[in-house]
């Protein structure tokens, strides 16, 4: 066995995240030994859409082959890279129940993403919300339901073709059922492979719909693979499966190998052997890029991995590479886009409980439950400068409005609001009953605020939810297009 003439490093997607206080200079390090070991690409976290754009360009035009741009992009190009317009959770669309709208969703993100020089968009979540318990999908699904959201993934799919980018259903074969966070455990879903057709439904649907990559669960499935791997590290899920039952042809690309639920406090550079074994053919997110390389070589030198195997993964990278392999194209944020995804935020709102009202001069009550992990939350700034906008007075002697942020967040491990956050919104609601409550959450969690009498549920923490709560409650939603797009630049 060799490895001679395989660039095993295109096999590769090292991490580059933007800081606030010292932009991209944190991972040049990274950047220049990425391109120099001819990586397939890169994901990218982060950043002002100029200092985006100029990094793809540079990066796009040093590679000596066609590049892999990536990103999280669920909630739209505005979700990563400030200036670029943002859309709702994936639940509140849904919700919306418009196949026309999530295929919009998909086709503008995939639009301004390609705008920004990336290329490949980890969008839409085929997951199913099948658990309520679940601690890290939640408002990331599209719903409930296996058949609706399954409409939606194919939407959204057909969207991003039109935008003009790669897409990718994550994460196969569903993340939906678990009660644990792949971060950093190996969550195990215990159903019987009837039940399991379910969570199958949104792949398939994604399948047929033309999408051009799939994302690996760190999850194991005892009803698929009985020797209890996890999805990434599994022949039988992954080819057995997806390859010869579904019939998906394009690439798969692993979560992140850096992940615990892959790991298992092990080395990376094993797990990633072992996942190209299986039937994977993109290492996302290595921390240890020559580690692992190292040992994708000597696992072909001494035959734990088929040289076909890597050159099969490789013409798939390079294939899915250059489908859009150019630089940053197209425009992006523009109020028109701006305007149609506040307004679908908008629609999205749901009144829980109440008449939801908003005083001409309130006293602002924050009630943070997402502090804590390594990433900080949302910023709150988008809630109180919308209110201003719309003439709200915001002082200490006004009525009360009480703000509740509990996102999905992987260090969490729970889906729900905080006691301590329980206690505060309960506080508050007793001292005064006919304050209003804003739940930044999934609307399900209402039942945990059983003391909020009003109570409107606006899915998320984004700013795009703290603007549209303000322009629900104002009816002043078109005036709060400037102002969105003046908080995001």
């Amino acid at each position: 066995m060799s490895y001679e003439g395989l660039n095993v490093a295109r096999l590769l997607l090292p991490a580059v995240r933007w800081s606030s206080e010292i932009g991209w200079d944190g991972y040049r390090d990274a950047i220049e030994q990425g391109l120099e070991m001819g990586v397939g690409g890169f994901i990218l976290f982060g950043g002002p859409v100029d200092e985006v754009r100029a990094l793809t360009s540079e990066l796009h035009s040093r590679s000596r082959h066609a590049l892999l741009i990536a990103s999280d992009l669920e909630r739209g190009a505005g979700q990563q890279f400030r200036g670029a317009t943002p859309l709702p959770p994936a639940a509140a669309i849904g919700w919306l129940d418009d196949a026309a709208v999530t295929e919009r969703a998909g086709e503008l993100t995939a639009r301004e993403a390609r705008a920004l020089g990336v290329n490949w968009i980890y969008a839409p979540v085929a997951d199913v919300d099948l658990e309520p318990e679940n601690p890290i999908i939640g408002v990331r699904a599209f719903g409930t339901d296996p058949d609706n959201v399954a409409l939606h993934v194919a939407a959204w799919v057909r969207g991003c073709a039109r935008g003009g980018a790669l897409s990718c259903a994550k994460h196969f074969p569903g993340h939906g059922r678990t009660v644990g966070d792949s971060h950093v455990e190996k969550p195990t879903v215990r159903v019987d492979r009837a039940a399991l057709e379910k969570d199958l439904a949104p792949f398939r649907s994604a399948s047929e719909a033309g999408v051009d990559s799939v994302m690996t669960a760190h999850v194991a499935y005892p009803a698929l693979d009985p020797d209890g791997q996890p999805a990434t590290l599994s022949t039988r899920i992954l080819v057995d499966l997806l390859r010869d039952e579904i019939g998906f042809e394009g690439l798969v690309v692993t979560d992140a190998i850096i992940m615990e639920g892959l790991t298992e406090g092990g080395s990376e550079a094993t797990a990633s052997v072992q996942a190209l074994a299986a039937g994977c053919d993109v290492l996302l997110y290595p921390q240890d890029a020559e580690a692992v390389i190292r040992e994708v070589q000597a696992a072909i030198g001494d035959g734990r991995l088929s040289r076909a195997r890597v050159e099969d993964a490789l013409n798939r990278t390079a294939a899915a590479a250059e489908k859009y392999a150019s630089a940053p194209e197209g425009g992006y944020g523009g109020d028109d886009d701006r305007r149609w995804a506040l307004d679908i935020a908008v629609r999205s709102l749901r009144v829980c409980r109440g008449t939801p009202e908003l005083p001409r001069r309130v006293r602002l009550e924050e009630v943070e439950d997402d502090l804590g992990g390594p990433w900080p939350p949302y910023p709150r700034d988008a809630f109180p400068a919308s209110l201003h906008a719309a003439g709200i007075e915001i002082a200490d002697d006004g009525a009360p409005l009480v703000a509740v942020y509990s996102d999905i967040r992987a260090w969490k491990g729970r889906p729900g609001i905080s006691a301590a956050a329980q206690e505060k919104v309960r506080a508050i609601t007793e001292a005064h009953p006919d304050a209003t409550v804003i739940l930044f959450s999934h609307p399900r969690l209402a039942h945990e605020l059983p003391t909020a009498r009003h109570l409107l549920a606006a899915w998320g923490g984004e700013a795009i939810m703290q603007q549209a709560a303000v322009a629900w409650l104002t009816g002043m939603q078109g005036g709060l297009v400037e102002l969105a797009s003046g908080l995001d630049r």
